[in-house]
């Protein structure tokens, strides 16, 4: 668990979809359009979290945020085109972009149900087998070349419900292939902002290490070390809880937790496995930290001596996903909840850390072109303030994001408005 815990400790040193509201935007002489939406479950008309949204035959995608919504930015030239919505354990809806001036109303996506005792697909007898198969099977179902991938990266800091650090950029991510002993993947930051509310802040500093690496290497298949090494998996055990689809793809809902006689902080959770190629398609998973002392000795790499900190939840997720019959990494986000308990006060301080990261657009790398190394975004970074974009409407140009959820949007307001009587 050696590497796992060095992963861990870098963190802190810290479906209905709408698509009728478009409009046409022109930036650097460029036509776009933006398409915004709301995914949401059709049973429940609950919002659908990190439902994917790509731009059929192309590399171009997005992904819906924690209320539902998502927003697309495309070329003109691309408004034939179709956009395909997909989400674990619904049926994939593909919808025409020349059609969406007619729609009123919202689409809706339908629940995938298909219980194990109707499933056409053989229930494997050695669960634990198919995992192992699936964490080593990356040459022949994933990306084989090297690409340079765009991506859209949030982090935020709360203490207690309010967001008191916001960070946002757009980075070029130099990835090689899925295969062993490849070039070092290396990430080069095209555009950043950050704003950060010291006050609010206890001395105890909460930061959060790694930027945009973090969930990088929550590509479990690329770095298998800092989920499951494969010598470690048999401390756990493995079952198929249900089946389910993604992309019209018959798919194992596979469950794992530590075995019963392990005290050491380990992960549970669900892998999404498409048992027929052995391809992992997603994956929920969280660390156990009952253990308070061990946990806390994972992820707190300096804290005042007047100070007890530990993690109350860590939780991730990554999502895969399909072009050409061969699969790679699209989506990943972390959330980690902290007490701090000062001495002589009543009360623990609570903080939320998260960050998310969504591949928007990638392009082959043959000639493996790769930035000057000091363009390179160091590992164990801790993104700078920097107001810079805050108070521009047009900061992101083409690139696409994650839109902003409720809360993160008024914070953004409440830093334009401080940049604004700074300006005054």
């Amino acid at each position: 668990m050696k590497i796992v815990r060095n992963y861990l400790t870098t963190l802190l040193v810290l479906l209905t979809f709408n698509i009728h509201n478009a409009q046409n935007i022109e930036i650097d002489n460029l036509k776009y359009l933006e398409f915004k939406g709301t995914v949401i479950n059709s049973e429940n008309k609950e919002p659908l979290i990190f439902a994917n949204i790509n731009l059929m035959d192309s590399n171009i995608s997005t992904i819906s945020n924690s209320d539902g919504n998502f927003s697309l930015k495309i070329p003109d030239s691309y408004k034939s085109k179709k956009i395909k919505i997909s989400f674990i354990g619904f049926k994939t809806k593909i919808i025409d972009l020349g059609s969406y001036k007619k729609l009123d109303k919202p689409i809706s996506l339908d629940v995938f149900v298909s219980p194990l005792s109707e499933t056409i697909i053989a229930i494997p007898k050695n669960v634990k087998q198919l995992v192992e198969e699936t964490l080593t099977n990356y040459g022949d179902n994933y990306l084989d070349n090297h690409n340079v991938m765009t991506a859209f990266y949030r982090e935020t800091i709360k203490k207690k419900r309010r967001n008191v650090s916001l960070s946002e950029a757009v980075i070029d991510i130099y990835k090689s292939p899925y295969e062993k002993y490849q070039k070092k993947e290396v990430i080069k930051v095209l555009k950043i902002r950050k704003d950060t509310d010291y006050s609010r802040l206890d001395t105890v500093a909460l930061k959060l290490s790694g930027g945009p690496y973090n969930t990088l290497f929550q590509d479990i298949i690329k770095y298998p070390n800092y989920f499951i090494p494969l010598f470690y998996v048999s401390n756990y055990t493995f079952w198929v809880h249900r089946t389910s689809e993604i992309n019209k793809t018959p798919v194992f809902v596979i469950r794992f937790k530590q075995k019963e006689d392990l005290d050491e902080p380990l992960f549970f959770g669900e892998l999404f496995i498409d048992g027929k190629n052995k391809v992992l398609l997603a994956a929920n998973y969280s660390l156990n930290v009952t253990n308070r002392e061990k946990s806390s000795k994972l992820f707190v790499a300096k804290k005042p001596k007047k100070a007890d900190v530990w993690p109350t939840k860590a939780n991730f997720r990554v999502d895969y996903t399909e072009r050409d019959g061969k699969w790679y990494y699209n989506y990943s986000n972390l959330s980690l909840d902290f007490k701090v308990n000062w001495n002589k006060k009543i009360f623990n301080t609570t903080y939320s850390l998260s960050s998310e990261m969504v591949i928007t657009d990638w392009k082959e790398n043959n000639n493996l072109d790769y930035p000057k190394r000091k363009e390179f975004l160091n590992p164990s970074v801790i993104l700078t303030d920097s107001k810079l974009g805050f108070n521009d409407s047009e900061f992101w140009g083409t690139e696409n994001i994650i839109e902003p959820e409720n809360t993160i949007q008024n914070a953004i307001k409440k830093i334009q408005r401080k940049l604004k009587r700074l300006r005054n």
